[in-house]
């Protein structure tokens, strides 16, 4: 999530945990935001997270890592707050057959509906795309 925006960039939908299925998230948000300057990602603890694989896909001259302290999640709450909307709004509406069917819906409800269409209080009441947009970022 672009907290700027509140536009997901990057996500993928995986069956496991393992630091591969992070990393094409993280690619997916690379090739949506070309900056100079280095991006912070904010995550917890889990063992993906600071793996050597993706602590090299991630280097410190692009991206600052900044970890939630044992017990406060406080810098993952924009993200953590959304997936507690794709459920509410979305997902708990069906009967999840398995990672394709599952990679559909999070496609539709984030692709086409939460980036493009969905107001945010945030964004003053516009989607993040066309929050972003008016702002030309």
């Amino acid at each position: 999530m672009d907290l700027f925006s509140r536009k997901i960039i990057g996500w993928h939908v995986s069956e496991s945990l393992s630091t591969e299925h992070v990393l094409k998230a993280i690619e997916k948000a690379k090739a949506n935001r070309k900056v100079g300057q280095p991006v912070i990602i904010h995550s917890d603890r889990g063992s993906q997270y600071v793996s050597k694989s993706y602590l090299e896909a991630t280097p410190a001259a692009h991206f600052i890592h900044s970890y939630s302290n044992k017990g406060n999640p406080w810098d993952n709450a924009c993200i953590e707050a959304f997936h507690a909307l794709i459920k509410r709004e979305w997902l708990n509406r069906y009967v999840i057959k398995n990672a394709r069917h599952a990679h559909e819906l999070v496609f539709e409800y984030i692709e086409t509906f939460y980036n493009t269409v969905r107001i945010h209080e945030y964004c003053g009441m516009m989607s993040p795309y066309d929050f972003e947009g008016t702002l030309a970022c």
